[in-house]
């Protein structure tokens, strides 16, 4: 599974945390690093602080967009060190390791975990926040909480090592300090939807909306947030997706033959 986790740097100041990141993902057995407009890469800083793993470094892809390098993604992971106007599910680190640990259990083989980290300055902007199943966050000193993007890399890295490779004592540790029960096994039956798709219906629900007279354009709101939010919390699997797609198609040429009598 450790294959399966991507790092996604968004629009990287300095080309030494694009190494030093490389670094911390090559201690933890992670390979796939994707990096979204850097300002200045590749770069001999970026080389000289990744200091062993240049493989990674080497094999990292350059993608001009988030959606780009969250292509194939099924579960979405957002570091935020902000809160939301509209919260959305936050967990740290910690309870990030043992909720996957539990989810991962049964899941095919084929998941594919991205984790995204914004820019050194502002971090991820709200839009992309909301590209995001799960926000992560480190609960850091409350009277200095900057963490370098790198030291985070790190930390989220080790924790995903944790819940991926099943170390049980740790986990167990954890669990038993939140007081969080075992929850029972399940078996599901269809792959989980791709973060495109999943965006893909909202857009489709969006258009759907304000043809039908129930979202204004003009003045939406935070309709669309709060819908983002539910099905990114829910995270649908793909024939959810291929029937709620079809329920849009049916109203909307419902709508089609209304408007044509």
């Amino acid at each position: 599974m450790l294959e399966n986790v991507r790092i996604v740097m968004v629009e990287t100041s300095h080309p030494g945390n694009i190494g030093a990141a490389a670094r911390a993902m090559k201690t933890m057995g992670l390979s796939d690093l994707r990096l979204v407009q850097p300002q200045s890469y590749p770069s001999v800083e970026a080389t000289a602080r990744a200091s062993g793993a240049g493989d990674v470094l080497e094999a990292a892809q350059v993608c001009n967009s988030v959606d780009e390098a969250l292509e194939g993604a099924t579960l979405v992971i957002g570091t935020s060190a902000r809160q939301r106007r509209i919260p959305w599910p936050c967990l740290t680190p910690r309870q990030l390791a043992a909720q996957l640990s539990h989810d991962l259990a049964n899941a095919p083989q084929d998941t594919r975990i991205a984790v995204l980290f914004g820019r050194e300055d502002r971090g991820l902007t709200n839009d992309e926040l909301r590209r995001c199943n799960l926000h992560v966050s480190v609960p850091t000193n409350p009277e200095y909480g900057v963490l370098n993007v790198a030291s985070a890399v790190q930390l989220i890295s080790y924790e995903l090592r944790l819940a991926l490779l099943g170390d049980d004592f740790e986990l167990q540790e954890s669990r038993s300090r939140r007081e969080v029960m075992p929850l029972p096994e399940m078996f599901w039956d269809e792959p989980p939807a791709t973060n495109e798709a999943v965006s893909g219906f909202l857009d489709h629900l969006e258009k759907v909306m304000a043809q039908s007279g129930f979202l204004n354009p003009q003045q939406p709101g935070q309709v669309m947030t709060r819908m983002r939010r539910l099905f990114m919390r829910a995270r649908p699997d793909k024939m959810e997706m291929s029937i709620l797609r079809g329920v849009l198609v049916a109203l909307e040429k419902k709508m089609q033959r209304d408007e044509g009598r």
